[in-house]
């Protein structure tokens, strides 16, 4: 198993005006060291995923349906012996349950075919029966979304999860001691403003050594040290006497600086930077994507870095995902996406770009807006945007594909290249009409090869 999973994850507020769904079907997976970018306008539901996989959304939202599932040994071995309680046996389940008779039970409480089998081809109608014979449809199914807990088979808080010689943890079914376990030990987040996340009324060392006091199990003295050791890790100048400092006494990077320290301060095996580097100066944001990269590349630490800004994905990340409203439009190793950029939403994108030299008195820009996650317009969400829309996107949503092969993209293959468009599943009459113009003379942000693009529609 890779290190993190997530599974068609969907994350709902539910208002006055509509249920917004802002983040609706995301799948992805990070492997141990992986350094994951996620990008996409303001209003993508870039952030709304990372505060997801914390256990962070606030009502009026909540996670409606999918599975996180984080794998690593030692936090497993630690959970299995402090909770036993909380572990749910699926091998037992299998023995215990008739796999039809709980697609039945969950056809008659409202859910529909496509949704229990994870694909739009099931009929409406689809019995139970045919759905668990075509979508090869497991056990591990129904325990891996919130159905497990619907049906009365799986506990809310039972977050262990054992299927044979497979193990992992449950995060959307993790709260009280098992949560506060995972996040900042396991799983770190790095937030987008540091001066709101760091407390003003506390100094700088007191804010770094909670973390270390609350999951590490250290006498004061040596609490200390590793805060200092953590100050000077990130490039803090001074660390001793800087521990006392409060957060008004730093500038606006070494702000964000400390809350990097915080985050890194108990060795997690993976960080989430929601935008890390926004409201930094150029000189700042480059100093704090060379740390990140070097503390993963030292610790081992995976990253997912979410970001605007297709510049800093090139320098730092190994692979990305694009997100457009709430949904995965396109995945693929980053210098496929650069070099080779499928869907026409990061077309538009990387045709934003600004780029040093190339005589553009003006930047492209992609028409329109994000749409209103309440009203989704009917099948591609991008097609009021899309310069190669066709009557056929107004009216079938696309699935995310391999784009070789048309077929349902495969998670698992991490360099499979995959988008969301209905020219990969042969729905298009008049196709694509673009092309990458790879300029080595032009730099980005990034400080790499520039992939532009010129667009024909």
């Amino acid at each position: 198993m890779s290190l993190l999973e997530v599974s068609d994850l969907r994350t709902q507020f539910y208002t006055e005006e509509g249920v917004v769904r802002a983040v609706d079907g995301l799948s992805y997976q990070i492997e141990r060291g992986e350094k994951f970018g996620v990008v996409g306008e303001s209003g993508a539901g870039k952030s709304v995923a990372s505060l997801s996989l914390m256990r962070l959304i606030d009502d009026p939202g909540r996670v409606a349906d999918g599975s996180i599932r984080f794998y690593e040994e030692e936090a497993l071995d630690t959970f299995e012996a402090d909770f036993p309680d909380r572990t749910v046996d699926v091998e037992a389940l299998r023995q215990q349950h008739d796999l039809v008779d709980l697609v039945d039970r969950l056809l008659e409480k409202g859910a529909s075919p496509s949704a229990i089998a994870d694909d739009d081809r099931f009929a409406p109608d689809a019995d139970a029966r045919t759905i668990v014979r075509d979508a090869d449809l497991d056990m591990r199914d129904i325990v891996d979304k919130r159905y497990c807990v619907d049906l009365g088979i799986v506990d809310e808080d039972e977050c262990i999860v054992h299927d044979g010689d497979e193990r992992y943890i449950e995060i959307t079914r993790a709260d009280g001691e098992p949560l506060r376990r995972l996040r900042g030990n396991h799983i770190a987040m790095i937030f987008q403003d540091p001066q709101t996340a760091l407390n003003p009324v506390y100094t700088i060392g007191e804010q770094i050594s909670e973390a270390i006091r609350t999951h590490m199990d250290l006498d004061d003295d040596a609490v200390r040290e590793r805060t200092v050791d953590m100050l000077d890790r990130v490039g803090i100048p001074d660390p001793e006497d800087r521990y006392n400092n409060y957060p008004h006494e730093f500038s606006g990077g070494m702000q964000q600086r400390a809350v990097i320290a915080i985050a890194l301060s108990c060795d997690p095996d993976l960080i989430i930077a929601d935008e890390p580097t926004t409201a930094l100066d150029v000189t700042i944001e480059a100093q704090i994507l060379d740390l990140l990269d070097g503390l993963s590349t030292e610790t081992g630490t995976a990253i997912q870095l979410i970001t605007h800004d297709l510049g800093v994905v090139a320098g730092v990340c190994d692979r990305v995902a694009v997100m457009y409203a709430g949904k995965p439009v396109e995945i693929a190793p980053v210098e496929d996406l650069y070099y080779e950029p499928k869907h026409p939403y990061t077309v538009g994108l990387m045709g934003s770009i600004p780029r040093i030299g190339d005589g553009r008195e003006e930047l492209d820009t992609i028409p329109g807006t994000m749409p209103d996650l309440v009203e989704v317009p009917p099948g591609c969400s991008f097609h009021p945007r899309c310069p190669y829309a066709e009557k056929a996107c107004t009216e079938k949503e696309p699935p995310l594909v391999d784009t070789d092969t048309g077929e349902i993209a495969d998670p698992d293959d991490h360099d499979a290249h995959a988008a969301a468009c209905l020219e990969y599943t042969g729905d298009l009459e008049q196709g694509l009409d673009y092309e990458v113009v790879i300029d080595e003379g032009l730099e980005t942000g990034a400080g790499s090869d520039t992939a532009g693009t010129e667009e024909h529609p």
